[in-house]
């Protein structure tokens, strides 16, 4: 797989959180110590790869206070570093529902940034790692692991809800 090293990953998210300081940084550990517990009862999935792809689900947020570009600036930093199955979580962990319109908060992108995430999602098939780190990103909290409905209920009260929120949350449920 195309990740950072765990040590390449903790530093990455240093140095991102110098730049962005913020519970995003609780949050995103959190994830990937929830993806390291299932992982590890996974006869399929990689624990130390996981943990590594949950450190940088949100590595976009090193740009500042973003809505949905979080999800494009860290697949495009990640790109940059040459760790491909990172870059891919970066776009992936945020859309169970793949539609961009699922994705909550604002979308901070030009049309054609926009245009390219919608492409990648229709053209892209989710793996079982995708999946995971979705599930993660959907249980963890800055405060710790929590159960999804908990998480659901702070997004949604922080960045709202339109007409396709139903649909991501019955595909995280599933």
């Amino acid at each position: 797989m195309k990740l950072p090293n765990l040590d390449q990953a903790e530093n990455l998210l240093i140095e991102a959180e110098q730049l962005n300081p913020g519970p995003w940084v609780a949050h995103v550990r959190n994830v990937a110590l929830a993806a390291k517990l299932i992982a590890s009862r996974h006869p399929d999935l990689d624990e130390k790869a996981v943990y590594i792809m949950g450190l940088m689900h949100d590595i976009g947020r090193r740009e500042g206070r973003t809505g949905m570009r979080h999800t494009l600036d860290g697949y495009l930093f990640m790109q940059k570093l040459g760790y491909e199955d990172a870059a891919r979580i970066c776009l992936t962990h945020s859309f169970a529902y793949k539609d961009p319109r699922s994705g909550l908060g604002r979308w901070d992108v030009s049309e054609e940034e926009y245009q390219f995430v919608k492409d990648f999602l229709s053209s892209t098939t989710f793996t079982p790692y995708d999946h995971l780190l979705q599930l993660c990103d959907a249980i963890a909290l800055s405060e710790g692991i929590c159960l999804m409905e908990k998480r659901l209920m702070d997004a949604a009260l922080r960045l709202g809800i339109n007409e396709v929120t139903p649909l991501k949350w019955q595909a995280l449920f599933e």
